[in-house]
């Protein structure tokens, strides 16, 4: 009893305001057998795999009516629909999907952290504590933890009260029964993906055979139901070692011999999926001014070490799709920009969107400049997308900057240009927009050429030019700006020893943190499209690529060059500076 008193008694790190967060309990890192091959109905939990989890932390229980209402106070009209849920201290029901990823986003703007919903491996892995059998309490569930573990056509009453029945060794109450937990993930099963949203868990009224560690449930996201509620895991907690992942190839050749595949391979966009994946794309071409141009696609799957095999991903007959971006919205939908020309070269294009799975829409109609999309959207504070394109087709032609402030429906090009095409753009903390591109160089003070850095203090329709810190880049690069989740502003970027990343802790003014991207491994790579083959090593690394970026909650800065992918975080950042004298 005393340890589960210990575990209650955790004490939450500091915070904007560390009185609203649900008691955490820390989850280590390790791997699991996850799934089961009982087959019938449960033929969605096979085939069993192994799964690596990195550390997490989790909720003790379930949300509660009053941490909920705390977020949407409106929700009180709803406790007690059916006799359920009426009291603060119950886990809160009748919420959606979209509920539960609202009051994550909440959570994690009034703290400063970041909270989200757990994947289905994430929980499963919560949920058995280092157990194999059913349930963590064995192959049966004692049943002084059932609530009325049957089908009803009127459900019987319960009290879903939090934490009355014990702990798992983990600490986490209420993983078998009391509601079903939404997931962050779609459910699929067979690698069908579905509308519906995954639940773990099983709930009151329900067979208990439903409440097993590896059994998988699913509910229409705009569902609400008295079955189900959530539990939130704080993500960035407990990854704070160093890391640098050897470089994988994404760009991998199809299975499919129908899928176009060619010998140029080029100019990636990444970003994470709901289910803690990521999705890569690129174009694919003999001539980068072909006709016969594809986008194609790869994912890596949580727990996979391999990206999946090309698929396609998008395409116009005997059209050039030169400039692809991604971006995860905060419902979870993703938004795919891409330019599409009328003929073989990307100088004419019209700017085209579409939402995955959704159709495609023409937001620029007219072939022309201003049109060639680059990789690295971002959204600002107040919901605006400010996506780069280049504002010509030429190395000194600039950055064009379009906005939407309706989620990607509508579109308005400012009219104003960045200085270098191929921009990476970030919001800085006074709302002010700070770009880096390639090309346009400025003299510096010491009389050089230096990459140019664009200011707007009006949202993006004017710019302050001037040369920052870096040399300039030039054929075959493309660099990398954003801020990472931690705070910083990173630069990924070339210099004479290869690629580079410079962190900066005061909205751009000085980067004291510059580090080769290199292991010191003395490995050769195949860099695909104009990079060729290269050595890294103590003092070398990837000498050119197009850059894109995303990082998941974890804190990995996920980078890929044009055929590598980087795996790397901040600390490992910070570490140490690399022996070259440049560093």
């Amino acid at each position: 009893m005393i340890g589960l008193i210990i575990s209650l008694a955790m004490v939450l790190p500091a915070s904007a305001d560390s009185t609203i967060v649900p008691l955490l309990v820390d989850i280590p890192a390790g791997s699991f057998v996850m799934g089961s091959e009982r087959g019938g109905e449960d033929a969605d939990e096979a085939p069993l795999k192994t799964v690596r989890v990195e550390a997490f932390r989790m909720g003790a229980t379930e949300i509660t009516n009053a941490q909920f209402e705390r977020f949407r106070p409106g929700h009180r009209v709803k406790r007690g629909i059916g006799g359920f849920s009426i009291e603060d201290d119950e886990a809160v029901v009748n919420v959606t999907w979209h509920d539960a990823m609202d009051y994550c986003e909440w959570l994690s703007e009034r703290t400063g952290r970041i909270f989200r919903l757990p994947t289905e491996e994430e929980w499963e892995y919560a949920c058995r504590a280092g157990t194999t059998t059913d349930y963590w309490t064995g192959d049966t569930l004692p049943k002084n933890m059932w609530k009325n573990q049957q089908t009803e056509r009127d459900k019987v009453v319960v009290s879903l009260r939090v934490g009355q029945n014990p702990p798992n060794p983990w600490g986490l109450y209420d993983m078998h029964g009391n509601v079903e937990e939404w997931c962050i993930n779609d459910y699929g099963f067979n690698g069908e993906g579905l509308t519906a949203k995954a639940t773990r868990g099983g709930s009151h009224n329900t067979p208990v055979r439903y409440l097993r560690s590896a059994n998988r449930s699913a509910m229409l996201a705009d569902d609400a139901s008295v079955m189900c509620g959530f539990r939130i895991i704080e993500v960035t907690a407990g990854n704070k070692q160093p890391v640098f992942m050897t470089p994988i190839p994404y760009v991998t050749a199809p299975d499919d011999d129908k899928v176009p595949f060619y010998s140029h391979n080029h100019q990636p966009a990444i970003t994470y999926t709901p289910d803690g994946g990521l999705l890569a794309i690129w174009f694919s071409c003999d001539e980068e001014s072909g006709r016969e141009m594809v986008v194609l696609q790869s994912r890596l799957k949580p727990g996979s070490e391999n990206w999946t095999p090309a698929e396609l991903f998008f395409k116009v007959a005997d059209r050039n799709v030169t400039g692809s971006s991604l971006l995860t919205l905060p419902d979870g939908s993703i938004l795919h920009m891409n330019g599409v020309s009328d003929a073989g070269d990307w100088k004419h294009l019209a700017l085209c969107r579409r939402f995955i799975n959704g159709k495609t829409d023409i937001v620029a109609p007219d072939h022309d400049i201003r049109h060639q999309v680059v990789a690295g959207p971002i959204i600002t504070k107040d919901g605006r997308i400010l996506q780069c394109c280049d504002a010509g087709p030429g190395g000194e032609d600039g950055t064009a900057l379009w906005v939407s402030r309706d989620w990607g429906n509508s579109w308005e090009d400012t009219g104003s240009t960045i200085a270098g095409i191929h921009a990476g753009i970030v919001e800085l903390n006074d709302g002010a927009l700070l770009a880096f591109g390639r090309g346009q160089s400025i003299m510096g003070e010491d009389g050089k050429p230096h990459m140019p850095y664009s200011l707007s203090r009006d949202g993006g329709y004017t710019w302050e030019y001037g040369a920052t810190e870096f040399d300039p880049i030039g054929s075959g690069q493309r660099l990398v700006l954003r801020r990472l989740i931690e705070g910083p502003l990173m630069l990924v970027s070339f210099g004479d020893e290869g690629m580079f990343a410079a962190l900066s802790y005061d909205e751009g003014e000085t980067w004291p943190v510059r580090k080769l991207m290199t292991d010191g491994s003395g490995q050769v790579f195949e860099g695909g499209a104009w990079t060729g083959s290269f050595t890294m090593d103590a003092t070398h690394a990837e000498p050119k690529g197009y850059l894109a970026c995303t990082q998941t909650s974890d804190g990995i800065i996920h980078l890929l060059s044009s055929r590598l992918h980087y795996r790397f975080n901040l600390e490992w950042l910070e570490e140490k500076r690399s022996p070259s004298k440049n560093y």
